[in-house]
């Protein structure tokens, strides 16, 4: 674990950190998180029987269009060029949740851990929003970092995940 919180100053104030001097490298990042829903909802959005249109088109193209404005909903992280962006949106086998997926790339000084949180929560929110008509009970979580690779602390995987979809090595 990290010694110190490096969104802090020595005053205990919170800061964006100078990433002016780091190197630019290959930075990958997954995160994942689901929807769950009633198993009626579920199939109504898998046969594009939604009033309000292609729920998971419309959730794919949010979670990326989220993951490119990170810089402007997160206060202290850092526009940034992704190279790219790509949503996967999959019923759950137990057919009550839609798992998403978010793999975010740059070539950059900074990680990309905030860009696919932050994509698999809108992607998540968007689905809530085209299906709340039908099914107001749904619940958006589990958002969590699945993976990582590059930079100064190299990489990451959570113990216990799936490792289908594209964990980086």
């Amino acid at each position: 674990m990290p010694d110190e919180l490096t969104h802090l100053d020595e005053r205990g104030q919170a800061r964006m950190v100078n990433v002016g001097e780091k190197a630019v490298t290959h930075r990958v990042c997954i995160a994942r998180g689901e929807v769950r829903m009633l198993p009626e909802t579920l199939g109504r959005i898998v046969e594009g029987k939604v009033a309000k249109g292609d729920v998971l088109a419309t959730a794919r193209i949010a979670g990326i269009q989220a993951a490119k404005r990170t810089g402007e909903w997160i206060p202290l992280a850092h526009p940034m060029p992704l190279d790219s962006v790509e949503v996967t949106l999959e019923p759950a086998a137990s057919g009550d949740a839609l798992l998403i997926e978010a793999r975010v790339e740059a070539h950059w000084k900074t990680g990309v851990e905030m860009e696919a949180l932050v994509s698999v929560s809108a992607a998540g929110l968007t689905v809530y929003d085209m299906c709340k008509a039908v099914d107001r009970e749904m619940v958006v979580g589990q958002i969590r970092l699945v993976a990582k690779r590059g930079g100064k602390s190299g990489g990451f995987v959570r113990s216990g995940e799936p490792q289908g979809l594209g964990i980086p090595g």
